[in-house]
């Protein structure tokens, strides 16, 4: 099923009776070639921003109001940016504000069941800004476990961004490998043991699939534009990176619409076996029904105080003429649905 990873009050007030700590903030700033970390918006961070050559990163996880409104003011965020990145629930997207860049993008989390992250971006001349849910944590991706941050801070606002929307983008690969397995296994069981299970779940399936779509569309425009338009904010050398990322969303796309496709046609394939199951249980019963139409007919009719004085039978044998006659009417019933296949 999937469900959004948007934190709610109650989810902030829960998290501080648990010991956690909502509205964390983790800033990494270069500058005179030396990496320095920050976990607060202090006289320190302001001392290192102040610098001409520094580079920022600030890394929100599930940022609280407060946190938003003063980091608004280091960073001279434009007001419309804040108020989109706290009510959350956007859809993907690219806009320009004032000089910078707000991107609106989705990881793809999927343990059992798919969970839509939303990861808020703002691109600017001298810093990055990301804002997310605690199920997704950017500086986890690939690239910068490898590497660290420092490398690729170095280089620009512009190339962390690629680092990080390239890792989100990588982490789409395991997730349809995992629907991918499971729709495979869906197949088999189709084939093998239908049930009300599966049934519920090739149409949740086919919900991901659907969520997973409404996901990744919209951010092929993000990066036709980030590819496409001419962007100050984006180094004419750094285009190329994300055409790279845009090429695996276009591969993503057209597999997605395989699996689509194979849920659509598992699905049919499910229902043409129900049915078939359905009319296999209608014949039995039809030729049963036959079968014992046929013998109670005649054990009625025979069982009637006229019957012996019709047929001029003792009671005797009438009883076991009339018996013989329903053993073999029943027998021949059966022996006529069985080789037409109805038994």
């Amino acid at each position: 099923m999937a469900r959004s990873a948007t934190v709610t009050p109650a989810d902030e007030a829960e998290a501080v009776a648990a010991g956690g700590l909502p509205g964390r903030l983790h800033a990494h700033v270069w500058s005179n070639g030396q990496l320095s970390d920050f976990d607060r918006l202090d006289e320190r961070f302001r001392d290192a921003w102040a610098s001409e050559d520094a580079i920022v990163w600030v890394d929100l996880e599930s940022p609280t109001a407060e946190l938003l409104a003063e980091l608004a003011q280091s960073l001279e965020l434009h007001p419309l940016i804040v108020e989109d990145i706290a009510e959350r629930n956007q859809r993907a997207k690219i806009e320009a504000t004032g000089e910078v860049l707000h991107i609106v993008m989705f990881a793809l989390l999927y343990e059992g069941e798919l969970v839509p992250a939303e990861l808020d971006i703002v691109l600017g001349r001298r810093f990055l800004l990301t804002a997310h849910p605690p199920e997704f944590q950017p500086t986890e991706t690939g690239h910068f476990r490898r590497s660290g941050v420092a490398p690729f801070l170095a280089k620009g606002p512009d190339y962390v961004l690629w680092a990080v929307v390239d890792g989100l983008v990588d982490g789409y690969f395991p997730v349809f490998d995992k629907l991918g397995d499971e729709i495979d296994e869906l197949q088999e069981d189709v084939l093998g043991r239908p049930s009300r299970w599966l049934i519920e779940r090739l149409l949740q399936v086919r919900k991901d699939l659907l969520t997973i779509r409404h996901a990744i569309n919209p951010q092929r425009e993000i990066f036709n534009q980030l590819t496409n338009r001419e962007m100050v904010l984006v180094k004419p050398d750094r285009v190329i990176y994300f055409r790279d990322v845009y090429d695996h969303l276009i591969r993503l796309t057209d597999e997605l619409d395989s699996y689509r496709e194979i849920v659509g046609t598992t699905l049919d394939a499910y229902l043409s076996t129900v049915n078939n199951n359905l009319s296999e249980v209608m014949k039995r019963l039809t030729a049963a029904t036959v079968v014992l139409a046929g013998v109670g007919a005649l054990a009625g009719i025979f069982g009637m105080s006229e019957a012996g004085l019709a047929l001029d039978f003792a009671e005797a044998p009438g009883f076991w003429v009339v018996t013989v006659a329903i053993l073999v009417i029943g027998g021949a019933g059966l022996l006529y649905f069985r080789r037409i296949g109805w038994l």
